[in-house]
């Protein structure tokens, strides 16, 4: 798996016990970052909407022009 196909994703429900167990299609030993939300949360979509917004006004000819200069 190469970190292009990252960042993954799982909805899952927690079950009476609070144990989440999930299988990761990474090598053993492998370190990872593990975050915790709950989807039930209504803050979780503006979190999630800018996340994966785009970047694309950062790519802008006059602005790089101005900040090249500043």
């Amino acid at each position: 798996m190469s970190s292009s196909d990252l960042p993954l994703s799982y909805d899952v429900q927690v079950p009476p016990d609070g144990r989440v167990e999930i299988q990761l299609p990474l090598p053993a030993g492998s370190h990872v970052r593990l975050y915790v939300l709950d989807a039930n949360d209504p803050e979780i979509d503006d979190v999630l909407a800018a996340s994966t917004s785009s970047t694309d006004f950062w790519d802008n000819p006059f602005d790089d022009e101005d900040w090249n200069h500043a």
